[in-house]
């Protein structure tokens, strides 16, 4: 009986140290990220701004939001094509590149740390400066282009061309996606293969009767990621273009930093950001919904 006692007492102090370990966690959660999703939604229903206090106004924020605000629509078309890009043209290119870079060579480790570094310095200011440089009406491009004889190309003037010249700075970081893809191409069963072989399969029918399958997991996993952030991205439609020409590059995370900091309508923002919210979790919820369609896993359940 004094054992039982003892063990449960000894439980008891080993959940204290478990709580001491994560309680940092805890506070930083509750402080930093759960204090501001709750303030920012009481905010959306007033007139905050940087220099005011916040009086509540109701659902006016949300109603200007759809019925007045001008830029809200052309924001929110730009952030759905530039997603539409961004998304599918990121996994594929992720997947091509590692099903390339899924071979057994002496240096290929070194090709994979290459391939994986423009997720690393992609998203900073210096690549976003760099990039608008490459892309202006005398940069690295056009001077290219014209060493082949063809005219130059007005990438970032251009209406039509504006989002999709950013768009590629986004699909150039696609290293987090490729590392996930070729972790799952080290898991495809070996034995499979041999069996598509002797089948006489050739590799094109090889890679989307047996590859593809068991990669729509992570498919899955990188569509709702990327997805994600491609609905929040800012860095490059801010330094790049500035929305420019014509609001073509717009994008919501631009349009709500404009709110926010220009414009000093907090209130406003917070609005803008829980529609944001909105639009993602629905996407997200869409997705879940759809992947028991075309999503297969090796026990042949569904998540």
């Amino acid at each position: 009986m004094d054992f039982i006692q003892r063990y449960i007492r000894g439980s008891e102090d080993r959940q204290w140290v478990g709580l001491l370990y994560v309680g940092p966690f805890i506070i930083g959660f509750l402080v930093f990220k759960m204090y501001p999703f709750l303030a920012s939604f009481y905010y959306s229903f007033t007139d905050f701004g940087l220099l005011k206090a916040a009086n509540f106004v109701g659902f006016e924020n949300y109603k200007y939001m759809f019925t007045q605000d001008p830029t809200f629509y052309p924001a929110l078309r730009a952030t759905l094509l530039y997603t539409l890009i961004v998304v599918p043209g990121k996994l594929a290119f992720a997947l091509l590149i590692a099903v390339i870079l899924n071979i057994n060579l002496r240096i290929i480790s070194l090709y994979r740390t290459l391939y994986y570094l423009p997720s690393i310095l992609g998203g900073s200011v210096a690549i976003a400066i760099l990039w608008r440089s490459m892309f202006s009406k005398e940069g690295v491009v056009n001077t290219f282009l014209g060493s082949l004889g063809l005219p130059a190309v007005n990438w970032l003037g251009a209406p039509s061309l504006a989002l999709l010249t950013i768009s590629l700075l986004s699909v150039w970081q696609f290293g987090s996606s490729m590392v996930l893809f070729l972790a799952g191409l080290k898991q495809v069963p070996k034995d499979l293969y041999e069996a598509a072989t002797i089948d006489g399969a050739s590799k094109f029918r090889t890679f989307f009767s047996v590859t593809f399958p068991l990669l729509t997991p992570i498919i899955f996993f990188n569509l709702i990621m990327q997805t994600v952030n491609a609905f929040q991205e800012f860095t490059a439609a801010f330094l790049i273009t500035n929305g420019g020409p014509l609001q073509s590059t717009y994008l919501f995370g631009l349009k709500l930093y404009e709110d926010a900091f220009r414009f000093s309508k907090m209130g406003y923002a917070s609005a803008l950001s829980w529609v944001l919210f909105a639009c993602i979790m629905t996407f997200t919820f869409l997705v879940f919904k759809s992947q028991k369609y075309w999503t297969h896993y090796e026990d042949g359940g569904k998540f």
